[in-house]
């Protein structure tokens, strides 16, 4: 499974959406980048795999990041979610 992560800003909070295969979550991906280069729309929907009847939708303009990780069974990949990961 693969989650892709939307960074709003000004929220502390990402917006998230899955996809089963890394071609569709590649595609979801691409699709904001173009989204927030273009300005074009206005308004980005996407849809969950996992959860179908999760619905987001989010202006383009707010949007601050985008990230793919990708989750097998129940342990993630080694990799803490969110975009930056401090040491300790």
């Amino acid at each position: 499974m693969f989650t892709i992560d939307i960074i709003v800003k000004y929220t502390s909070i990402t917006l998230s959406v899955q996809r089963k295969s890394a071609q569709d979550a590649q595609a979801i991906y691409q699709q904001v980048v173009e989204s927030i280069r273009s300005g074009s729309p206005q308004v980005l929907e996407l849809t969950c795999e996992k959860m179908p009847e999760k619905k987001i939708a989010v202006v383009i303009s707010e949007i601050s990041g985008v990230q793919i990780s990708q989750k097998s069974g129940a342990a993630a990949t080694g990799r803490p979610p969110g975009f930056v990961a401090l040491a300790e």
